[in-house]
């Protein structure tokens, strides 16, 4: 007798007459009543938020949605115009340029922040594991996650306000706690003092949500969508992309090898 087949899945389903997502009807339950930030923390994270949690985690999307002509935005916009047919193409080469030093920072905050509270054990005296957690990464020669921008030398503008609005939902945990520890005693360990960056913050919330932190860059993704989205539209309407190129291969300088 043949195996039966079983791919399970608690998130959703359709019949020719109902779509069901995350146990409720989506037609009837959800549609109209429920927000797109709430519905994106449900599917991750498997429970309904709190009306406190949706709104550090939405304030943390519109933190992460667009910064500019980033690298980022402008290969959006540079795959548009080799294919402006390919819209989703132009999306995608847009998020494929998340890394390391943009939209990764906010997973690699986070996972940094978890690890390092996992280490300290008993310890929570925040100063006392920041200060510890900064002399080992020197010693180690790495860079904090999350500690420093090019661009906002003194005061990233988000972080203060992502800050206290996690404090007005009650949602301050020990990650944003350590993560403000860090920006404290780091100028004792490092000689200077540099700003905790936006993308740091938004980290620490959402590990503080209890959100996987192997998936927070993930959300960093799904907010930099809906700013790569913004910029497309603003290609259509004010194209620069091909001023881009054009200054490139112009001023494109031929140095043939001589091995």
């Amino acid at each position: 007798m043949a195996e039966e087949l079983s791919f399970p899945t608690g998130l959703g389903t359709s019949t020719p007459e109902t779509i069901s997502l995350l146990g409720q009807d989506l037609a009837a339950d959800l549609m109209g009543k429920v927000g797109f930030g709430e519905l994106a923390f449900w599917l991750v994270a498997g429970r309904r938020p709190s009306s406190s949690e949706v709104r550090l985690f939405e304030a943390v999307l519109v933190a992460l949605a667009d910064h500019g002509f980033t690298p980022t935005a402008i290969a959006a916009r540079l795959t548009y115009l080799s294919a402006p047919d390919s819209l989703q193409g132009a999306l995608a080469a847009g998020l494929l340029g998340g890394g390391s030093r943009f939209l990764g920072v906010t997973e690699d905050c986070g996972r940094f922040l978890a690890e390092t509270l996992v280490a300290a054990g008993t310890e929570r005296d925040y100063d006392v594991i920041a200060l510890e957690a900064v002399k080992k990464a020197r010693e180690q020669k790495k860079f904090i996650p999350g500690l420093g921008h090019p661009v906002h030398k003194e005061l990233d503008p988000r972080t203060p306000v992502l800050i206290a609005i996690a404090e007005e939902e009650g949602l301050r945990g020990p990650h944003l706690r350590l993560f403000e520890a860090i920006g404290r005693v780091h100028p004792q360990v490092l000689g200077k003092t540099l700003p905790l960056n936006g993308a740091g913050v938004c980290g620490a919330a959402l590990a503080d949500l209890g959100l996987p932190t192997d998936l927070l860059r993930g959300f960093a993704l799904l907010a930099r969508a809906a700013g790569l989205l913004g910029q497309l539209a603003e290609e259509r309407r004010r194209p620069i992309a091909n001023q881009i190129y054009l200054t490139v291969d112009r001023n494109a300088v031929y140095e043939p090898r001589e091995d």
